[in-house]
């Protein structure tokens, strides 16, 4: 596995090293002690997600914060998303800032993304079957969100505006400063 560190300190892209031959392929998609050695980090994940959605869905952004903060591995399984990690570490010099990065089944990258950030996706492909570990448990009074469209935050989800499709709950979230006051 190949591990790059974005500008975002403690998230990392992970590339799988396949294995072809006529059959198909194989990876190992995690390996706990793997991970370690190369990124510093220890983590156990406890918990894994799933999700289905069609062109055009955004989820996000969400976090969980105190006790049950969680880091989250994340991949797309099938079809392709535009992943987005937002720092929200008070403390951090990236605080406030994004990352956006392509998964797909075709490229097989996977997000690292520690706790203390916001995390959300767009479906630029027909469907996409999304999967990600989490090292906590969902705890619904932790729960925290920012609009998606945040105007301070301005990320480019890659979806024309009449094209999204955004769920009741997202649409009602705050903006990021109202929460996390930059």
């Amino acid at each position: 596995m190949n591990v790059t560190e974005t500008k975002l300190k403690g998230c990392f892209i992970i590339e799988p090293r396949l294995f072809r031959d006529p059959r198909g392929y194989f990876f190992e998609s995690f390996n706990e002690a793997r991970f370690g050695e190369l990124t510093d980090t220890q983590i156990h994940f406890v918990q894994d997600n799933q999700s289905f959605s069609s062109h055009g869905v955004i989820r996000g952004l969400h976090t969980q914060t105190g006790d049950f903060a969680q880091a989250k591995l994340v991949r797309a399984l099938q079809g392709t998303v535009l992943d987005i990690a937002v720092d929200v570490r008070p403390d951090s010099p990236t605080f406030g800032q994004h990352i956006a990065v392509i998964l797909s089944q075709e490229n097989q990258l996977q997000l690292f993304i520690p706790r203390g950030f916001l995390h959300g996706f767009s479906v630029l492909s027909e469907t996409a079957t999304f999967f990600y570990k989490c090292d906590n448990y969902y705890h619904k009074a932790s729960e925290k969100g920012v609009a998606y469209n945040d105007p301070f935050l301005n990320i480019d989800w890659q979806i024309a505006a009449s094209k999204t499709a955004v769920s009741e709950k997202d649409v009602q979230l705050p903006l990021f400063n109202d929460i996390f006051h930059s």
